[in-house]
């Protein structure tokens, strides 16, 4: 009979005991847990600092005048006495054509012309005495001008003969080609043997006095860009930068790359600037005060790739929140400009991806930022 009653008051004496026990447990579980989502980040607090950007476009160093050299006669090519690369200067020999045929049709109006000179001469001494008898009305008036338009037809005729005996000597002259300036062979497109047509391209002759940098500006940077602009050109063989000017801006885009052509004046370093080299084009930007902060602070959702974000610290709740940003030129030390942001706020800069809105973040101590460990852990 003791034991039978016994059983229940124990079974009233654990249960309670059991309870609070499991009570116990799931509370420290929940702790756990809670303190497990409190994630430590890296934040840093965004100055107003102005940080001046600079746009860089690819070139290459042109000279501003390129001529196309040709010969202005056909014939077969004799010789060619210049290679790419090799300087020339105004009046030297480049080039000599095959002119016998030339020399041939020299000869013959020569010999044309002497002829006519000696019909002339002769026609003019006998108008004279025609002149002499027409005084003394031996003949009639039209006899008289009959011989006076026969001289008159023979001068002419020997003027257009010496017209085109000088016409010849052109042609002749034009077997040879010959530099119209200083400057440097920059292409060839013919060789020795070769038969050319009049005006056919020969090479081509660069001018060194006066250089440029040729580079592509893409359609929504072109109002940027303005004629007359001072802009910074370094060389990828000389970090020195050189000052330039922008001497034209296309006024049609390239219909394959959609890009404008824009050509600068180089002022400095021509000696340096040598022809073909690849060049950088330094150009202030716009947005000369944007804020810059860590590219490590820059994230997007997978399901938004196209949308930039970053996280902000909430300093009373020691929560984060995500703020959209528009992103600018980047910087140097890893850093990008960007808007949307303003100074004073303080900003994730590292651990990013592994957030969530609303979390709840501890700083590292000792960075000098508010000793905050999360709202709930301080709960």
């Amino acid at each position: 009979m003791r034991l039978r009653n016994f059983r229940p008051r124990l079974f009233t004496i654990i249960n309670p005991l059991v309870g609070s026990l499991f009570l116990g447990l799931l509370a420290c579980e929940n702790q756990s847990q809670e303190r497990q989502s409190i994630r430590p980040v890296k934040a840093i607090r965004i100055t107003s600092q102005q940080t001046p950007s600079y746009r860089t476009y690819p070139g290459e160093i042109k000279a501003r005048v390129e001529t196309i050299l040709s010969f202005r006669v056909a014939g077969k090519l004799l010789e060619r006495k210049i290679d790419i690369g090799d300087p020339v200067n105004k009046g030297q020999l480049l080039a000599i054509l095959d002119g016998n045929d030339y020399r041939l049709a020299v000869q013959g109006l020569k010999a044309q012309l002497a002829s006519a000179q000696a019909d002339s001469t002769f026609l003019r001494d006998d108008l004279a005495r025609y002149r002499e008898l027409l005084t003394q009305q031996v003949i009639s008036p039209p006899e008289f001008e009959r011989h006076e338009t026969a001289y008159t037809a023979a001068r002419e005729r020997t003027a257009a003969l010496a017209a085109q005996l000088a016409e010849a000597f052109n042609q002749l002259s034009y077997t040879e080609l010959h530099a119209d300036r200083d400057g440097v062979v920059t292409a060839l497109a013919v060789e020795a043997g070769q038969v050319l047509a009049a005006g056919q391209a020969v090479m081509t002759l660069a001018r060194l006095d006066e250089k440029e940098i040729h580079f592509d500006v893409p359609e929504h940077r072109l109002a940027e860009i303005q004629r007359q602009q001072d802009v910074n050109v370094s060389l990828w063989v000389d970090e020195r930068r050189f000052r330039a000017k922008i001497r034209e801006i296309a006024s049609a885009a390239d219909p394959a790359s959609r890009t404008y052509r824009v050509k600068a004046t180089l002022l400095e370093g021509l000696d340096a600037a040598q022809l073909g080299m690849t060049a950088t084009v330094h150009m202030a930007a716009n947005n000369a005060s944007a804020i810059a902060i860590p590219l490590s602070a820059i994230y997007t959702r997978q399901n938004q790739p196209d949308h930039t974000l970053v996280w902000l610290v909430d300093e009373q709740t020691a929560t984060v929140k995500s703020v959209p940003v528009k992103l600018g030129e980047t910087l140097a030390g890893e850093r990008i400009a960007v808007e949307g942001l303003a100074a004073g706020q303080l900003l994730v800069s590292a651990g990013v991806q592994r957030l969530a809105e609303g979390q709840a973040v501890r700083l590292p101590e000792g960075s000098g930022l508010p000793k905050n460990n999360g709202s709930k852990e301080q709960l």
